[in-house]
């Protein structure tokens, strides 16, 4: 999460959507810049309306505005899968190292999803709270130029983006079935991204 108080913006880290890049080229003209751990460093809207937004309203900072990336969900998907195939993680609970990226999405359709395939939802992430707590400029990760164009207006400087933390090459292919289901039971997942810029 990166804090930006003079912009009035709030960066959200979804995972797997570009945001170790983002963090590299923008901390440093960052307010406040959440690295670590894990859990704050991607808080979803509903841990940064618990926590942070009081905080922040508590010293006039009521006007922040929230932004965050989302992706395609196969996409999503695959990149994680991708991720969880790396070296480090061999015989790890949440390594998916020898598996097929249809026997990913299955487990991550499960009621209980095993460690590997337990990855959250960008719906879930990002989705609005009661009291009208929301995101209000939310992006496709497959439109760069225009969060690049975005950011570099509201904070008036200019983005040079470095490849961070990519995930392992590869296009894992999805069978129709199984992207059908997908489609279905993650319907709210496509619907925010189907309403991102």
């Amino acid at each position: 999460m990166l804090v930006f108080w003079k912009a009035r913006l709030v960066i959200l880290a979804v995972p797997k959507t570009g945001t170790s890049a983002y963090e590299a080229a923008l901390a440093p003209h960052a307010s406040m810049a959440v690295l670590d751990p894990p859990e704050l460093k991607h808080a979803p809207l509903y841990r940064y309306n618990r926590f942070f937004r009081p905080m922040f309203d508590k010293v006039g900072g009521e006007e922040m505005e929230l932004m965050a990336v989302v992706r395609e969900p196969v996409s999503w998907l695959g990149s994680w899968f991708r991720y969880r195939q790396r070296g480090f993680l061999d015989g790890r609970p949440v390594s998916t190292r020898g598996m097929s990226f249809d026997r990913f999405v299955e487990a991550y359709l499960q009621d209980a999803r095993p460690p590997f395939a337990d990855v959250g939802s960008q719906a879930t992430f990002v989705e609005p709270r009661p009291n009208g707590t929301s995101v209000r400029h939310l992006f496709r990760y497959e439109h760069q130029e225009r969060i690049t164009g975005f950011l570099e207006d509201r904070l008036g400087l200019r983005l040079e983006l470095p490849r961070s933390n990519v995930s392992p090459q590869g296009d894992p292919s999805l069978s129709p079935a199984i992207r059908a289901r997908l489609q279905e039971v993650c319907a709210a997942d496509f619907e925010v991204w189907n309403r991102a810029l």
